[in-house]
């Protein structure tokens, strides 16, 4: 029936395709005409080939039938850093859970190809992501089910969910295969978790990929297709989640001025689902993330399309999300600082979008902590100040000690901070500093008074007269 249908479509479209751009292998792109592993393969290695200043090509594992796991490292290679010497921004993005989801495979496709193609045009803001910037793009997660044209995997040897709907065997949900809250969602969702957390090959690489290459990224976009809309977690609970800050901002500039795409709770914008990529993502490894989920009207009949018309809208979002990575996270800096008394005060503004708790100024001696403040929150884009006592220390380092974001998996960061020349006052000398003061100040009072004695006195020492002898010398 598929081979009938890409058939029948194919003539229906044929004058399209002899002058259309062949941006995409297989154009045009719905659920009838799609972009193969076999393409893909092909795709991406001469990307590697063409363009070796920006791609590197790694397969980052196997899927059940043996097919490599593409993943495209897209970055200006002749940096190792930013411009200032500090370290790149990550992101990761993956499509694919589900094989029959073409039209989420094909955003992170064209996300990929779009900065390819404007680094080699001479872009701006492509030149900017990419010498600031890591894409890390796994473009097709599921390849088995992909040319299978169906959204599990191949491993039908597993059963099933005893209590889903559909029949068994018929291979595993990818995007319920994770180890976050596996399988606990409740009633049960309709689909094929696997046997347990990360049961099956693709997952496995994914989160491995996650844990060893990426545990720094910034921003975490799994692609899917089905309803119009983009969902952050959770999945399990309709409560938003502790970052809310960070995404009800993200949502307001969106659809001020870039979209009308709904974005929403994933428990309350689609239904509860658990085990999924996206809550992996942020409950277990604190990423900010999103589920992308594009065109709703992928499966209607005839809805054949260039993908950069097709996908403009979304890629619009895409490249507002990569272009203020700088913002998905908390950035503190110590805008004035003081030391009064051993009492130390410091105001700290939060540059990011994220708000961050349980912040810490230290003084240190390489690892070893001497001093810290009390805990701070630093909420998203706001100052805050700080006062914290018993500072007497010498020859230490500052530096600031806090999670990225409020949600208790986000990464710690340590970073230096340069307090500045801060001149410590007469009263706010240690002990023995003023001890020294008053004994060396004491000294010329001490002079200056008994030179006004002695000359208010005919005999300051009334000493008797004492006859000395004296030795005749020969």
């Amino acid at each position: 029936m598929r081979g009938l249908a890409i058939f029948l479509a194919v003539l229906i479209v044929a004058p399209t395709l002899v002058t259309a751009e062949q941006n995409w292998p297989g154009e045009p792109v719905d659920n009838h005409l799609y972009m193969s592993w076999a393409a893909l393969t092909q795709e991406v290695n001469t990307w590697a080939d063409d363009n070796p200043d920006i791609v590197e090509l790694s397969s980052i594992g196997q899927s059940f039938l043996g097919k490599d796991l593409w993943m495209v490292v897209l970055s200006d290679w002749s940096m190792e850093t930013k411009s200032d010497g500090s370290a790149k921004e990550i992101i990761y993005i993956d499509g694919g859970h589900h094989g029959n989801e073409y039209l989420g495979t094909a955003l992170a496709w064209l996300t990929a190809k779009w900065y390819i193609n404007e680094w080699n045009a001479q872009n701006a803001e492509a030149i900017g992501v990419l010498q600031s910037t890591e894409l890390h793009i796994l473009i097709m997660l599921n390849p088995d089910g992909n040319d299978f044209d169906t959204r599990h995997n191949q491993n039908l040897t597993t059963a099933a969910n005893p209590f889903a709907s559909e029949p068994v065997p018929t291979g595993i949900d990818l995007n319920r295969n994770y180890d976050h809250f596996w399988d606990d969602c409740s009633p049960s969702d309709p689909f094929a978790p696997g046997t347990g957390p990360f049961s099956e090959p693709e997952t496995r690489a994914n989160a491995n990929y996650m844990n060893t290459a990426v545990q720094d990224a910034d921003l975490y976009v799994t692609m899917h297709t089905g309803v119009w809309i983009m969902l952050y977690p959770w999945g399990k609970w309709p409560q938003q989640p502790p970052d809310w800050e960070l995404f009800h901002g993200i949502r307001e500039e969106v659809n001020a001025g870039i979209s009308d795409i709904p974005i929403q709770n994933a428990n309350q914008g689609l239904y509860p689902n658990c085990g999924t990529s996206r809550d992996y993502g942020y409950g277990v490894m604190g990423f900010p993330t999103f589920t992308f989920e594009t065109d709703d009207d992928q499966f209607l009949p005839g809805t054949f399309e260039d993908v950069n018309q097709r996908l403009g809208e979304e890629l619009d979002v895409m490249r507002y999300l990569i272009d203020n990575i700088w913002y998905w996270r908390a950035r503190l800096v110590v805008e004035s600082f003081s030391l009064v008394d051993e009492k130390v005060t410091f105001t700290v503004n939060n540059l990011g979008r994220a708000s961050t708790q349980n912040a810490t100024l230290q003084y240190v001696d390489g690892n070893k902590i001497l001093w810290e403040s009390d805990n701070f929150t630093a909420n998203a884009s706001s100052t805050t100040t700080i006062t914290s006592d018993g500072f007497d220390f010498e020859d230490g380092e500052w530096r600031l000690s806090y999670q990225k974001r409020v949600v208790h998996s986000s990464q710690w960061v340590n970073e230096s901070v340069d307090v500045g020349n801060y001149e410590v006052g007469f009263f706010a000398q240690s002990l023995e500093t003023l001890v020294w003061a008053l004994q060396a100040g004491a000294i010329p009072l001490f002079v200056i008074g008994f030179a006004f004695w002695w000359s208010r006195e005919e005999k300051p020492f009334d000493l008797e007269e004492i006859p000395l002898e004296a030795e005749i010398l020969d």
